[in-house]
């Protein structure tokens, strides 16, 4: 099994493959615009900008259950993440990633990568590297700074254009 098996609903409604991302690698994070790590927003933007053109998106999955630090529904969330943030990396439908109504992409994610306090998400921008062949690499704690992992991203751009 891989990532490329789940789909999940975009922020607009939509029911969204994750199989039309095979061939990227990818930045899986569970978002929230009321947490004060949303500050990564701009650093998981420029990741993208910087990337995206070489086959690398981040994907964002806000979440509301970590203090209610997403209250707002999908729109006000793409709102907040545009105004204040300058985002347009792809954003989904607020979804659980814990407990028994977790998606079941983060039940995934959990298995293949668990934290360091087992397998459940500890707080919002918890973020999984996923390859271009949707295996999940590594996860990533929520305190660590998107500009931190571009290294790794690179590295895996980097081999698969000498593969292309």
């Amino acid at each position: 099994m891989n990532v490329h098996q789940f789909s999940a609903r975009t922020n607009r409604g939509e029911e969204k493959s994750l199989a039309d991302y095979k061939g990227q690698v990818l930045l899986i994070v569970n978002t929230a615009t009321k947490c004060g790590l949303a500050p990564q927003f701009k650093g998981l933007q420029e990741l993208h900008d910087t990337y995206k053109d070489q086959g690398f998106s981040v994907l964002g999955f806000p979440c509301n259950q970590f203090k209610d630090q997403e209250p707002g529904d999908d729109a006000q969330v793409e709102q907040t993440c545009q105004l204040n943030f300058g985002v347009n990396f792809p954003l989904f439908s607020k979804i659980n990633v814990n407990g028994p109504d977790a998606h079941p992409l983060y039940r995934f994610l959990k298995q293949q990568a668990s934290g360091l306090f087992g397998s459940g998400i500890k707080w919002n921008f918890t973020k999984f590297l996923v390859d271009q062949d949707g295996k999940v690499l590594k996860r990533f704690s929520p305190t660590t700074s998107p500009s931190k992992i571009e290294g790794q991203i690179r590295k895996l751009l980097e081999k698969s254009a000498v593969h292309a």
